[in-house]
């Protein structure tokens, strides 16, 4: 094998496909990215059996083959080499010479017969979706998945189809994120459990451009999303998920309009005063007009009053301030809603049309010492 092609062509390609490279394995051929020039191009590949990816550079093929490498090793190797046109050349025993200018490496590969390839998935039933809107609503609730492995329904997201309707939702048990896409077709109503850590890789390569689409497959036990030249596959989630419809209400008791920023600011400016494992609660004590937003910590104390439209009845509720700020870091609007019925049960943080819904469960904490 034989081929040539520019450093930042193969850095993109090694960067995007390292993300399917496990850190501990079994089987050391997964420690390998898979470079093909069998056909007519250059096509690299990881796979840790449960998250697969495939992407093709550009380059020019002298001689065709096909060689697996360690991953950890090529990737520092090609990061570090100069900015110029690479050659990558093999023999008979798979041994592999990198030239770029006046480096020369020389590594051992290894025969790709052993190689995992990606799972082939049937291209019947799709979906398309911007990278944009794909990149965006994943953001916007990836943070709420548990990384509790022995609930693993929890480590992944909701993707819900219907009609021309796409739900995304994740929980943890302390916590919602919901949002509602509305797609350009109508589809096959469908759903189905993506693990968060596919969602976060993607969002990670997935250039996230508006005119662009992301092309998404599904099968009984795979999904496939497919952009540019690359293609991501991803077991699924086996199981029910959650019956998230139940936990959701639109009943209130007092409604908060508040400016985003100030609110994010004023429980960010209280985390300065809880240290790393303290699960010190803010205090939101609403009432006409305004609320006051309180903690109390060993290290000391904080008052702040924000002003905000009120209806229903006055209220003191509290809340874990990191969950709190998670959701108001990825809503864009100006202003938020909250939808509350009374100090042990959820706040909603949702816009007019349920674009987006947060569920955040409250705390317990001791009033007299407010």
């Amino acid at each position: 094998m034989k081929f040539i092609c520019h450093k930042s062509e193969l850095a993109k390609g090694v960067n995007i496909v390292m993300k399917a490279v496990p850190s501990k394995t079994t089987m050391s051929i997964l420690e390998c990215i898979l470079i093909d020039a069998s056909a007519n191009e250059i096509k690299l590949t990881a796979n840790d059996m449960e998250l697969g990816i495939e992407t093709v550079i550009e380059g020019t093929i002298e001689e065709k083959g096909i060689v697996a490498l360690d991953a950890r090793f090529f990737s520092e190797i090609v990061r570090k080499l100069p900015d110029n046109d690479v050659v990558i050349e093999t023999d008979t025993s798979f041994r592999a010479t990198i030239t770029c200018e006046k480096a020369v490496f020389n590594i051992i590969g290894r025969s790709g017969e052993d190689f995992s390839y990606l799972p082939y998935v049937e291209k019947n039933d799709s979906i398309s979706v911007s990278e944009y809107t794909l990149k965006d609503v994943v953001r916007q609730t990836i943070f709420s998945i548990s990384d509790n492995e022995s609930n693993r329904m929890m480590t992944g997201e909701l993707f819900e189809i219907n009609e021309n309707m796409l739900r995304v939702a994740s929980l943890d048990g302390h916590r919602i994120s919901i949002r509602n896409i509305e797609l350009k077709e109508n589809y096959a109503s469908r759903k189905v459990v993506v693990p968060g850590k596919t969602l976060q890789e993607i969002i990670k390569i997935l250039p996230g451009e508006a005119d662009r689409m992301v092309d998404i497959f599904f099968t009984e036990n795979h999904i496939l999303f497919e952009f540019e030249q690359t293609k991501v596959v991803s077991r699924l989630i086996e199981g029910e998920y959650f019956h998230i419809d139940q936990m959701l209400s639109s009943d209130h008791e007092t409604r908060v309009k508040i400016n985003k920023r100030e609110f994010l600011n004023c429980i960010d400016r209280a985390l300065l005063l809880v240290r790393e494992g303290d699960k010190k609660p803010i205090i939101m004590d609403i009432k006409d007009g305004s609320v006051m937003l309180k903690i109390r910590s060993f290290i000391g104390s904080m008052d702040e009053e924000i002003e905000i439209e009120k209806e229903g009845k006055d209220l003191m509720i509290g809340f874990n301030p990191k969950f709190f700020m998670d959701a108001l870091r990825v809503i864009d609007d100006e202003e938020i809603t909250l939808y509350m019925m009374s100090p042990k049960a959820p706040c909603f943080i949702r816009d007019d049309e349920e674009s987006y819904i947060y569920l955040i469960l409250p705390v317990n904490f001791n009033a007299a010492s407010v």
